[in-house]
């Protein structure tokens, strides 16, 4: 997978792609579960079958992978689309990473829905962050995400109830926010924090965070 601008080694950036044409590329619990096994096993230099190993009902994001092809600091799956905060190793290992992401998912995609052809909007987009605090942010921004799933103009018309929005982000499960907050389950595994700044030293600070991103002042 060529980029007509490489990743730059050591360097954050925000990844992003959606189905072609806007299609929902998640349609049940399966999906995401698919995907989030994919996160973790295909980011790492070994190679082999993905599908058998993913298949095991032992799965429980703690198979041996060895090192890891990129470090991934949160995530958060939308129905037809999905983002990543990254950290890039090297532009090659990226490159792989991405490419067996999508080609992974879109064979199991293609076959559990007998469909054929592409299912992402081409290569997958990436934002190189530069800023410091623009990487904070997009901490908020990813795992915000959700929120349009139940106000789509949260943004423009602010929240209108913040107990149903906080409960509802508490209860997505297709998004790291939970391991921000618990810390507890087995997706943690994903994540590799220790690479990038403690914003976040508790799980208050980042429930702080994302709401002054909503515009919520608990006091």
């Amino acid at each position: 997978m060529s980029r007509s601008v490489p990743f730059v080694p050591k360097e954050y950036y925000h990844i992003y792609n959606r189905g072609v044409n806007k299609m929902t590329i998640f349609n049940d619990i399966l999906d995401y579960d698919r995907f989030q096994k994919l996160l973790y096993i295909v980011n790492s230099k070994e190679t082999g079958k993905f599908s058998n190993i993913i298949k095991s009902k032992k799965f429980l994001f703690d198979q041996e992978r060895g090192e890891t092809l990129i470090d991934i600091g949160a995530y958060c799956l939308m129905p037809n689309h999905f983002h990543l905060l990254v950290k890039i190793k090297n532009q090659k290992d990226a490159a792989i990473f991405l490419q067996r992401l999508q080609l992974s998912y879109s064979k199991y995609f293609n076959v559990k829905n007998k469909r054929s052809g592409v299912l992402f909007q081409g290569k997958s987009k990436s934002r190189h962050i530069i800023q410091n605090n623009d990487l904070k942010y997009n901490f908020s921004y990813i795992h915000l995400n959700p929120v349009k799933l139940i106000q789509k103009n949260w943004k423009d018309d602010g929240i209108k109830d913040i107990k149903k929005t906080i409960k509802y982000l508490s209860s997505y499960k297709y998004s790291s926010y939970l391991d921000f907050v618990e810390s507890k389950r087995p997706e943690l595994n994903i994540l590799n924090r220790s690479v990038f700044p403690n914003y976040f030293s508790s799980s208050k600070l980042f429930k702080k965070e994302l709401l002054e991103w909503l515009n919520y002042d608990k006091n």
